[in-house]
């Protein structure tokens, strides 16, 4: 498993988990970001933050901080 800030752009992957200490857990599953759920990323700032990704037919931007918590497949 891989953290979703480590993915490039233009990758396809899915969900296995939120890490349990996270601080975004609620927020980010609230926006649907759920373990099973597939995550096309879009795009990524010069510097790698923010990170825009495609999730259930949306687009959504997460900080660099919030996507490291996402582990995925």
């Amino acid at each position: 498993m891989k953290k979703l800030d480590e993915i490039v752009v233009g990758t396809k992957v899915k969900v296995e988990e939120i890490r349990k200490e996270s601080r975004f857990k609620r927020r980010l599953m609230d926006m649907g970001i759920i373990p099973g759920v597939d995550i096309s990323i879009m795009g990524k700032a010069p510097l790698g933050d923010p990170i825009e990704i495609l999730v259930r037919g949306y687009k959504l931007t997460l900080r660099k901080n919030e996507a490291m918590d996402i582990m995925v497949k």
